[in-house]
Formats: structure tokens, sequence, C-alpha cells
């Protein structure tokens, strides 16, 4: 199996000498293709510093991450910039659409920035589209769009480029009940279809349920890791609530 994501022993201190606070502890672990995994872990656990430090948007103190087999944490900044926009794919909790921009627009752009030609770039929304069934929706601005179709619009964003490893942080955050199911449906449908690779970050085990591996950060640690195997997702949610309970106070604290 192909290994598209290897974290390799990372640390992450932030501060100053005399007031230096440890956000990553020695983590690591491997994502492979075709994998949807999640992160969890309290308020404070370095869940979000360690999704930042793959995404690029910050750097380790030590350690290495590779992404198919560039080492990240060496790239230069112009050739970071290549690889961020070739190679990774982002949904953010707030959607990040531009509101100028019809939903196809939106789509296109990334499409447009690697230089494809209209008529390939008119494939790969139409295919996209029809996946996550958005559609009805591609001809419309953000405003005119539910939260659910937004964040939609956004997975297609992510994965029509083709990257090798879409990252989420809580992507279903700011949707109600009903679209966060839709969007992880989405979510499953792009897993098996595309075979997209999915890091995602989350605090809500409902959401945690729909992945195939979940890894739980504790004081910036790898605490436990659960994976799915043959498990019903209300198998794995029941599993998910147990090691969460163990990372310790009162559950609905962590979550």
């Amino acid at each position: 199996m192909e290994n598209i994501l290897s974290v390799q022993n990372i640390e992450k201190y932030y501060g100053k000498k005399g007031n230096v606070t440890k956000a990553l502890d020695g983590i690591s672990f491997n994502v492979y293709k075709g994998e949807f995994v999640g992160v969890m872990g309290p308020s404070g656990s370095g869940k979000t510093t360690l999704l930042n430090c793959i995404s690029t948007i910050d750097n380790v103190t030590t350690g290495r991450i590779i992404v198919k087999a560039n080492d990240i944490t060496k790239l230069k900044p112009k050739r970071l910039d290549k690889f961020r926009r070739d190679e990774l794919g982002f949904i953010f909790q707030d959607f990040n659409l531009l509101d100028t921009l019809t939903a196809y627009e939106n789509i296109a752009l990334a499409l447009t920035i690697q230089g494809k030609n209209p008529k390939e770039i008119d494939g790969l929304i139409k295919k996209v589209g029809e996946t996550l069934e958005i559609s009805p929706v591609l001809n419309k601005y953000p405003y005119e769009m539910s939260g659910g179709q937004q964040q939609r619009v956004a997975c297609a964003r992510a994965i029509v480029t083709d990257p090798s490893l879409i990252l989420a942080d809580e992507p279903t955050g700011a949707l109600d009940s009903k679209s966060s199911r839709l969007l992880l449906e989405s979510f499953e449908r792009l897993n098996k279809e595309f075979e997209a690779t999915v890091l995602m970050v989350t605090h809500d085990p409902f959401t945690a349920s729909y992945a195939n591996r979940i890894l739980f950060i504790k004081d910036g640690k790898i605490f436990n890791e659960l994976v799915k195997g043959n498990d019903s997702r209300k198998e794995f949610f029941n599993r998910i609530i147990e090691v969460m309970t163990l990372l310790g106070g009162d559950v609905k604290d962590v979550f």
C-alpha cells in the first residue's frame, strides 16, 4: 500500500527561553493511500498544531513530515508553494469560498491556476459535481446556497485537482446535523470513488465515526489509536466514546 503521509518523530515548541510550551511531543504515524483518518483530542492537545504543520501553515521544531516522497520540512518557499498547490487539498470549517464567484468558478479557480484547458476543467467539475450532488448549484453564488451546499462545494474544490492528501479542519463545525450527515456521506464517496486520502481533525465523535481510523492525541502525544475494521458506524462511535472518556475529565468537556 502506498504511503502518502509519514510523520516522523515531530516536536513543536512555542515561546522563548524560560517560557516554552511543547505543543507536539515526538509524534509519529503513517497515512496510506485511500485512508480516511481522523484526529481527535481535548482542547489544547496539539491536534490543530499537528494539522497546521502537515498543511505547511506552521513549521516543526524537530522531526520530518514526508508527503508522497516530499520532505516538506526541507522545501524552500517557492517549491513549498508549488507543493501546496499540487499535492494538498484543504477543507475548512468556514468554507472559504469567494463570494464574487459562482460555485463553478470557485471550483475552477484551482484548475485554472494549474493551467488546465477549459474543456478539461468543465469535465472535471461536472464529474465531481455529480459525485457530491451539487450539480444544481454550480451556477449559484455562495450567498444563494445553504451551509451544507457551500461545504460540499468546498469539498469539490479540494478534490478536483486530484491532490495526494486532503486536510479537513473541523469540516462539520458550522453545519447543522442534517448538513453534517450529507457532508460526511460525501466524504465517504470521495474516499471510495476517487480513492481520496483524507486526514480530518474533529472534536465530534459522530463526525469521527465516518473515518476508518482514529488517532487520539493528549498532551502533544499519541494517546491511542482505533481502527474501524468490520465495525458498524454505531459500534465504532461507541468505541470512540470509550476512548474519549479515558482521555480524562468530563466527556462533555473534551467534546
